[in-house]
């Protein structure tokens, strides 16, 4: 036990197997499977969890029938060939004092229901031919002799991860997967034994429970995941979610239950399955507590539990018994460690961007961190190597790129001085952070700055690097991380014209009537619109794409969209802007190519992305040092892309 936090570090039993503190990495995707099976990158990106103090591990959920099976890249435990790579990761979870859990699920008509691998939809099935709403597919009512082979098949799966030397198992019921498809009354409309009433609905869930304990026997910890609220319409309802909870403990077959909230198979439920910093952390909690009042069973609670000290108090208030922190250790895999050494201060926290977690998922990448790169490619980029001979390396820009780059030079070995123009660093970060709900990313400058200091990197703000500066102190290296600046207004706009980085930072004063203009489609037009909204602002957007923020993570976007809606942002897709005059903006749509006129502005914001600051790189063009660029200075991206580009640039002298 920690004397830091001690309800968080006290130890837990579940059915014989201790856990040595209350921190869970829940299951999640990782996309790094091959053909379904897990791998050395698998074990890697586990293992640092691991290593780190994580006190249960629960990998991925893995199919259980050829009919649950999407492409490739995601889990596999219906045939033995799953068995041996298992092991492997398995060994190296328990090499470093966590226990191994196991998740078991079949998607049903949700999630990845009809992909595969040569790009052609497959049947999906699922307790009735009720279409989902998030990917449109209308599944094949499941025959009952099929019903009655998946439910042997999540046994016979079940047997498969004992044999591979995991310590317990859970069954996944939540999500709008099939478990909870079959409990839903208005997604499960059969007339059989498996549909009807509640305890007909239940019945699948039951007979999976008493096939995979009859495969493990009475000596491993059985667990079921269930949702407290699918926060949907039509998912299942916070009254159902605890009546499920309550029929499972009545079967006297599970240890524990697993708690989140959300469903993949719509867009308000998806925007709840990993909530984005907009919502606040430790949100879980009420849910969890209500399930926790009316069971005996011990319960991990998920959902934004991404620093210890929300931890420590979701277990004080009573709301749970673990705490699933996976996104949390996604970032900092160290989490358990520094909190119960007492360094939490020094954990990298995790701001719930979703950008390079599950948003991975949608590219088919695999899942990483933008505030920690390394996080799924841990055998590129670590442990850390030490350069052979010490080098003088400055850095230019204290934006996210050149942070990075700062911290892993130093950390190398090397001696580091950064220089930033501005009052402090965090370069667009913070302009990110202006935007309401985004404030968080102000936690991204802070956590990569502490990085850089405690591997002894300087930080020197107010102080621009400029190539006489270089040749006078003439370093080793050079990285250039000079970031990117506003786009100036064009001069051809006659009219009141701001950018949305200027309504960002306050720095525009728009009129009564808006229109904003989004080149981008990223989250600079979404957090502007939304910001003029709120503060009275009549506003119209005008988009290039389909969508306003189709760049940005799924989840996260249905989130913004559904703020916008409620805010009466009226939504204008596929226009380009060509013009303004007086108090007309002129747009051209992108398919019809007709011209489209929006008239009553007042101000018009544009959207546009900002441009490259080159001129620290071309300064040094004949500099023969080394000089290395990363970041929006290289091309206007992401923080994921500058985060990465740095790490990459500050591996100097190592590669």
């Amino acid at each position: 036990m920690s004397r830091h936090f001690p309800l968080l570090f006290s130890p837990l039993t579940l059915r014989g197997v201790t856990l040595r503190n209350r921190i869970v990495s829940t299951a999640h995707g990782t996309y790094m499977a091959s053909g379904g099976l897990a791998n050395d990158r698998i074990g890697a990106y586990h293992e640092a969890r691991a290593r780190g103090g994580a006190g249960l591990i629960i990998c991925e959920a893995a199919s259980v029938h050829d009919t649950a099976i999407g492409a490739g890249r995601y889990a596999a435990a219906h045939t033995d060939a799953c068995i041996e790579p298992y092991r492997r990761v398995v060994d190296r979870i328990r090499a470093h004092g966590a226990a191994a859990f196991g998740q078991l699920y079949h998607p049903g008509r949700g999630d990845i229901a009809g992909s595969s691998e040569d790009g052609t939809v497959a049947v999906a099935y699922a307790p009735s031919a009720i279409a989902c709403e998030r990917n449109q597919i209308v599944p094949r009512a499941m025959p009952r002799a099929l019903v009655r082979e998946v439910v042997e098949a999540y046994g016979e799966a079940a047997a498969r991860m004992r044999e591979a030397g995991f310590q317990g198992i859970e069954v996944m019921a939540h999500h709008g997967h099939l478990v909870s498809q079959f409990l839903n009354p208005r997604v499960n409309r059969r007339g059989d034994e498996y549909g009807g009433s509640q305890a007909a609905r239940f019945r699948f869930l039951h007979e999976v429970l008493e096939s995979v304990r009859g495969r493990l026997g009475e000596d491993m910890p059985l667990g079921v995941r269930v949702c407290a609220d699918e926060m949907d319409e039509v998912g299942l309802t916070a009254d159902e979610a605890l009546s499920v909870c309550r029929a499972v403990e009545r079967t006297g077959l599970a240890d524990y239950l697993s708690i989140n909230l959300g469903s993949t198979s719509s867009f308000r439920g998806g925007v709840h399955v990993t909530a984005p910093m907009a919502v606040p952390p430790g949100y879980i909690a009420p849910y969890a507590r209500v399930i926790r009042s009316a069971v005996d069973l011990p319960v991990i609670a998920t959902g934004r539990i991404n620093a210890p000290e929300v931890a420590e108090r979701v277990l004080a208030e009573g709301a749970a018994d673990l705490c699933g922190m996976t996104r949390a250790q996604i970032c900092d895999p160290e989490l358990a460690a520094k909190a119960r050494e007492g360094r939490a201060d020094t954990i990298r926290v995790c701001i719930a961007c979703n950008q390079a977690c599950i948003g991975h998922g949608a590219k088919g990448a695999p899942i990483s961190c933008i505030q920690y790169p390394e996080s799924g490619r841990e055998r590129s980029f670590l442990p850390r190597p030490r350069a052979a001979r010490r080098l003088r390396v400055l850095v230019a820009g204290g934006g996210p790129a050149g942070l990075k780059a700062a911290a892993v030079a130093a950390e190398c070995g090397h001696s580091v001085t950064l220089y930033e123009a501005s009052d402090g660093p965090g370069g667009q970060a913070l302009v990110a952070a202006s935007f309401p709900g985004r404030a968080e990313f102000r936690r991204l400058a802070e956590n990569l700055a502490g990085e850089a200091r405690r591997a002894g990197a300087e930080i020197l703000a107010g102080a621009p690097l400029t190539p006489a500066l270089v040749r006078e102190r003439a370093p080793d290296a050079v990285v250039v991380a000079t970031g990117a600046r506003d786009r100036p207004v064009s001069a051809g706009l006659d009219g009141d014209v701001a950018t949305a980085w200027q309504v960002a930072l306050d720095e525009a004063g728009p009129g009564r009537r808006v229109v904003v203009a989004d080149r981008r489609l990223d989250w600079s037009a979404l957090g502007a619109a939304e910001k003029l909204a709120r503060a009275g602002h009549e506003v119209r957007l005008a988009v290039i794409g389909d969508v306003p923020g189709q760049n940005v993570p799924a989840g996260v976007r249905s989130h913004a969209l559904g703020e916008l809606h409620s805010l009466g942002v009226r939504v204008l897709p596929h226009l380009v802007l060509r013009g303004l005059a007086d108090d007309v903006a002129r747009f051209r749509h992108t398919l019809s190519a007709r011209e489209v006129d929006l008239c009553g502005v007042d101000t018009l914001v544009l959207a546009e992305g900002p441009i490259s600051d080159t001129s620290l790189e071309e300064g040094l063009a004949d500099y023969p040092g080394i000089v290395r660029i990363a970041g929006d200075c290289l091309s206007p991206r992401t923080a994921e892309e500058a985060v990465l580009e740095g790490l990459r640039a500050g591996l100097i002298g190592v590669n």
